[in-house]
């Protein structure tokens, strides 16, 4: 199927849509939210009737965007079309994507997708889904207004940690500067985005600052539920703590074990120019991109990191 074949077939059935459901990832990050509300509020704006739906609440620093307030952690009532976004399987959406539905339609830019939707749009080359969104939302009928740019921005933004990436493209630079043209405030969104933090996030990094460690060009850290009882963070992430260990000079990874429920550990990866990241996530049956991927292992947290830190290390010195 040719592109053009690919985006009128979209464009004819988001017409033809009344009803639309829009999912996005467990734990989301900003370019899963970003995706989502900014995909939303085009819709809305073409007369659409639509639920957004997550398992795992959005970060309180996400509320200054359209449609935050109307995010719902199920799917109420009836549908006639449904939506992922930014979802490289369908394990990745969690409980609320029911087992007997099929998406309609997939919006993804990981490299490790794997197909799950009548439609998997999917451009790996692209820094985030939110940029793809950008990109192809006006061949799909769909206006990008103030609104809905303010969400696009935001995953941009998330995903390439303010063009920080070893991936970050002139694609990027020149979407976020035509979005400012729209008259977007990039200061304000970036500082939601990137900068802003809560109290509790901070007392939450104390505890994987204070247990910090660094050997053979790795650094990492874990957080416990012990360490999100202590300092009252309620997510079941990292905070974003794992971007700023990859800043620590003399490190080429950086890798962040956060504990969930039922002996299951989420393990993040950075790493920079010329580490490929997702080959390890891979391994653990995760994915994400070369410069940044993850995985949830299963496992007591301290079997978890030594296993994970010992493949890491043999991957890292091959």
């Amino acid at each position: 199927m040719t592109n053009e074949i690919l985006h009128n077939r979209i464009k004819k059935e988001l017409e033809q849509a009344k009803n639309v459901v829009i999912m996005g990832h467990i734990r989301p990050d900003g370019d899963a939210i970003g995706s989502l509300l900014g995909l939303a509020q085009a819709l809305r704006e073409r007369g659409k009737t639509v639920q957004t739906v997550l398992q795992d609440p959005a970060d309180s620093k996400f509320d200054h965007l359209p449609g935050a307030d109307r995010i719902h952690s199920r799917i109420s009532g009836e549908f006639d079309y449904l939506i992922t976004v930014d979802s490289a399987d369908r394990k990745r959406i969690g409980s609320v994507l029911p087992e007997t539905s099929t998406p309609d339609l997939v919006i993804d830019h990981h490299v490790s997708h794997i197909d799950y939707g009548e439609i998997d749009f999917v451009e790996a080359d692209f820094e985030a889904t939110a940029l793809v969104l950008y990109e192809f939302m006006p061949k799909w009928g769909l206006e990008i207004s103030i609104e809905s740019a303010k969400c696009l921005m935001t995953g941009i933004l998330s995903d390439t940690i303010g063009f920080r990436t070893s991936d970050t493209s002139s694609k990027s630079l020149r979407a976020v500067a035509e979005m400012m043209d729209m008259g977007v405030d990039l200061a304000k969104i970036y500082f939601q985005t990137l900068s802003s933090r809560s109290i509790n996030e901070l007392r939450y990094w104390a505890q994987g600052l204070g247990k910090i460690n660094f050997k053979d060009g790795i650094v990492w850290t874990s957080l416990s539920f012990e360490d999100r009882k202590k300092s009252g963070y309620k997510q079941n992430d990292d905070a974003d703590l794992v971007n700023h260990l990859s800043a620590m000079q003399g490190a080429s990874m950086a890798v962040i074990f956060t504990e969930q429920a039922n002996e299951m550990v989420k393990i993040s990866w950075r790493s920079g120019p010329g580490i490929d990241v997702s080959v390890l996530a891979n391994q653990f049956g995760g994915g994400g991109h070369a410069a940044a991927a993850g995985a949830d292992v299963s496992g007591k947290l301290p079997e978890v990191i030594d296993r994970v830190l010992a493949q890491t290390k043999v991957y890292l010195n091959k």
